[in-house]
């Protein structure tokens, strides 16, 4: 057995799923591990707590918030909040985000068909707070367009997002050029919310109820027909994102500008550039200014180093950004089964927004550098802050990092609202066969601050 598995197979016997209980309330365990000790004889990071959100039938949540959106959730629970993790400023409290809703894959003819077997869910934006063993879902606000309807979890443009079928991928699902695949949050000091979407990819800015304000793509992407204002401000590079692998993690700096990172290098020049590259870009925004001001290059780890074992690179992914300090930020590399924290400084002087790697006719392209730093680019410089693989407690996917206090991290991971992969996803009756995977909040505390 490798070390993950034999890992994973400690957090699995030490949380005991709960029984349902009512619509708001989740159950868990609640775990504490020991530090272990280096060569040295300094701690090492260490798991303090767990908490397992419960049973809550998808139907039942999405109706509270906007009645007859979900009219039959096929036995899906309320899951998928891991996409980000953002203080309250309560003790224990957090922002969350959902991502489009259950969606899977199944191969038909030998190709693979996106499925949404609930399409009428809507992202939402969900308030909980961990005690003990318990996440609890505090409130929830339903993402809306500037008239009041549901956005959607669905595909935006046909030839350029993935075509949405049922959820045994023999029929054809609607585009809905309002639909979103939510991912990082963050909390203006206004009350509002600051959001990133997989689709465009975009950043959205949100009312304190949930009402899309405005929604920024990159230029060029002629998104057409959406219920609310789309501008196009952000560099139309962007355009080449990955399929599926738009933005995914968002930061707040204390000045107030975000941070944006795309979680997989781009597409540029093709798909195989983009599926062996190392090179990933953060965005710096500026919400006064309405615009992108900085452009940075980041140089992921070799994917064995990461998650050793693996050998795909194209499972490289950031998926969360957070600020700590007022240009510091820590980036999440990882794979499915693997994670680890960086520290990196947005130095100016790393600054590519606007000059030749930021145009996508250059050749090579930035993502078909083998050494970027030596063909001249100002790579971000960065250092390990803890490699999550060898913290005992931590689970899967982990997508969500949220900073407690200078040596606490809260992480939250996607349970993909329990689906898998494949036909069996669901029974013949149509009702999800449950992955077993639950929504988890883990503590862990550093070795030193940060």
């Amino acid at each position: 057995m490798s070390p993950h598995a034999a890992r994973m197979g400690r957090v699995r016997r030490s949380i005991a799923v709960g029984t349902p209980l009512a619509v708001i309330i989740g159950l868990a365990v609640a775990g504490t591990a020991t530090g272990r000790q280096t060569s040295d004889g300094h701690h090492e990071a260490r798991t303090t707590k767990v908490a397992t959100l419960g049973d809550i039938p998808l139907g039942s949540f999405s109706n509270a918030l906007l009645p007859g959106t979900v009219k039959n959730d096929r036995g899906v629970d309320l899951g998928g909040i891991g996409s980000d993790l953002y203080p309250t400023g309560r003790k224990g409290e957090f922002w969350t985000v959902t991502d489009r809703g259950p969606n899977g894959q199944i191969k038909v003819a030998g190709k693979k068909r996106r499925t949404f077997p609930v399409p009428g869910f809507d992202p939402a934006i969900v308030k909980i707070r961990v005690r003990g063993g318990k996440i609890k879902v505090v409130s929830a606000l339903p993402l809306t367009t500037s008239s009041g309807r549901p956005v959607t979890g669905l595909p935006n443009q046909e030839g350029r997002d993935e075509a949405p079928y049922s959820y045994d991928a023999k029929t054809p699902v609607s585009y809905d050029p309002n639909g979103l695949d939510t991912e990082g949050i963050v909390r203006a000091p206004d009350g509002t919310f600051w959001l990133v979407d997989e689709y465009g990819p975009s950043l959205l800015h949100v009312s304190a109820r949930g009402k899309v304000i405005k929604r920024y793509v990159p230029r060029g992407l002629k998104l057409r027909g959406a219920d609310y204002r789309v501008v196009e401000a952000l560099p139309g590079i962007l355009l080449h994102r990955k399929t599926n692998r738009g933005f995914e993690g968002l930061a707040q700096l204390p000045g107030g500008d975000l941070v944006m990172a795309v979680q997989s290098p781009l597409s540029l020049p093709d798909e195989d550039a983009g599926d062996v590259s190392r090179t990933a870009r953060l965005l710096r925004f500026s919400p006064k200014k309405q615009a992108v001001t900085a452009e940075y290059a980041y140089r992921f780890d070799s994917v064995d180093v990461v998650d050793p074992g693996e050998e795909d690179t194209s499972e490289l992914k950031i998926s969360s950004v957070v600020a700590v300090g007022r240009d510091r930020l820590l980036v999440q590399e990882r794979t499915d089964k693997a994670a680890r924290l960086q520290s990196v400084t947005l130095d100016r002087r790393s600054d590519i927004l606007g000059d030749k790697w930021d145009k996508d006719a250059t050749r090579p392209s930035l993502e078909q550098l083998d050494d970027p730093a030596a063909s001249g680019v100002p790579v971000l410089d960065k250092q390990l802050v803890v490699d999550l693989n060898t913290v005992d407690g931590v689970p899967d996917k982990i997508e969500g990092v949220a900073r407690v206090d200078s040596r606490t991290l809260a992480l939250i991971n996607d349970n993909d609202f329990g689906m898998s992969d494949g036909p069996e996803a669901f029974d013949k009756r149509g009702r999800l066969v449950d992955s077993g995977v639950e929504t988890v909040v883990t503590y862990v505390r550093l070795p030193r601050e940060y």
